[in-house]
């Protein structure tokens, strides 16, 4: 079983390989491995609560997490964001890519 971090900085209203990209984070972890997908930019907008992008809802067996700066710098508070998303900062790429992860920005 390997471990991969994924990073995601599209939107999914913006590009539509972003699509593609959850359902490989999703089929990863349907495959067995450990899966963190980590949202930056403009990857942040689908973590609203509102927001509603049905290939995002389908990663309940991948650890999602967002970039507080990102989220700051595009105006969305924390208790705006789906509590199943972890508020965390670009310091978890080094530290994946330390441990060995598998890192790819999609």
């Amino acid at each position: 079983m390997a471990k991969y971090f994924l990073i995601e900085s599209r939107s999914p209203f913006d590009s539509t390989e972003v699509t593609h990209n959850y359902q490989l984070a999703s089929d990863l972890a349907n495959a067995g491995h450990e899966v963190t997908l980590f949202l930056v930019e403009n990857g942040v907008f689908v973590t609203r609560s509102q927001a509603s992008v049905h290939s995002f809802n389908n990663l309940e067996k991948v650890a999602l997490l967002v970039d507080d700066f990102s989220l700051r710098e595009r105006g969305i508070e924390l208790s705006e964001v789906r509590s199943e998303i972890k508020p965390a900062n670009l310091g978890l790429v080094v530290d994946a890519m330390a441990e060995g992860q598998k890192v790819m920005w999609l």
